[in-house]
């Protein structure tokens, strides 16, 4: 077993300032993703598996109202809330992914009962429910999912007839047997469409995981990304190109950027444990803890996680 075991985390990426962020919202999302990143190492310094790590990682995400997924999800047009989730295995290079689920506490948690449960690959809408519900997996109504933030956003978002918010959370991880995964999950778009669905749930697009190759988790203009197949892409670059995994994640960060538009903005990892937080905006929620190094959480594009390099 190896020592290089490592997980990584993201809770969206922006394009915000401090002042528009604030000191106390600031220091309650770095303690969302302290607590995110070590839900999931503690499982990996247990010897249990990669995908076991992404989900519980993404699971603290997806309870806390600060992120967009599960109980901080956007409300559509409709004033209702729509979750996808995608949650791959490198190992086995099974995924289980859902799209569309109103009532799902952690739709990261159906994903991978999906996954491991299902013969299919991705379940949406009424039947993903009733699939959630045979497998008795936690549901809520409605208000759990309701914030006074995110509700102010639609009224604006609405009056400007417009969609707001890139933000979607996800994880990467290897553990101790040599296993990458990777899981994302997101509560959409603020006034979005009803049925809109963007690159999380997607393989290839939002979330990718090979032993052999990379594990990534993407977040940001989800139909960029969707179009791009940015996730995938970096797999591409790794494999097929043979760049090393910070020049592969710049690579794709603005392939077609010229026909393709929106940020992506993605998290990597590889089979030695090399780390890319990979983002265009100003700024990216983010975490990453391997074996029994310190914790580092970061926001700001100069918030350097040392060994960890990132995009500049």
């Amino acid at each position: 077993m190896g020592n290089n075991w490592v997980i990584a985390i993201h809770g969206g990426a922006e394009n915000q300032s401090k002042e528009e962020l604030g000191e106390t919202k600031q220091a309650a999302y770095e303690q969302g993703l302290e607590n995110a990143v070590m839900a999931g190492w503690h499982i990996l310094k247990e010897g249990g598996s990669a995908v076991d790590a992404v989900e519980a990682a993404v699971r603290s995400m997806e309870n806390n109202p600060l992120f967009n997924a599960g109980k901080g999800g956007s409300p559509t047009s409709e004033h209702t809330h729509e979750f996808d989730a995608a949650i791959m295995d490198g190992k086995t290079m099974k995924a289980g992914c859902v799209a569309g689920v109103q009532h799902v506490k952690n739709p990261i948690s159906l994903a991978k009962t999906i996954m491991q449960d299902s013969k299919h690959v991705m379940l949406c809408g009424p039947g993903a429910e009733e699939f959630a519900k045979q497998h008795s997996l936690e549901l809520k109504g409605d208000a759990y999912f309701l914030t006074e933030e995110k509700e102010k956003a639609l009224k604006e978002a609405q009056k400007e007839e417009a969609t707001t918010g890139h933000d979607t959370v996800g994880a990467v991880a290897l553990d101790m047997h040599g296993n990458l995964a990777a899981a994302t999950s997101t509560g959409g778009l603020v006034n979005q469409l009803p049925g809109r669905v963007g690159d999380s749930p997607i393989v290839g697009s939002g979330v990718y995981a090979n032993n052999e190759v990379c594990a990534v988790s993407c977040t940001g203009d989800g139909e960029g990304i969707l179009l791009a197949n940015t996730a995938h892409e970096v797999y591409a670059l790794l494999k097929y190109k043979g760049l090393p995994l910070k020049e592969a994640c710049q690579e794709a960060l603005h392939v077609y950027a010229d026909r393709i538009e929106g940020d992506r903005n993605f998290i990597a990892l590889d089979p030695q444990g090399n780390v890319e937080f990979s983002f265009v905006t100003s700024l990216m929620f983010r975490a990453c803890k391997q074996a029994d190094a310190p914790t580092y959480v970061g926001i700001w594009r100069e918030d350097t996680p040392g060994r960890q390099a990132e995009d500049q």
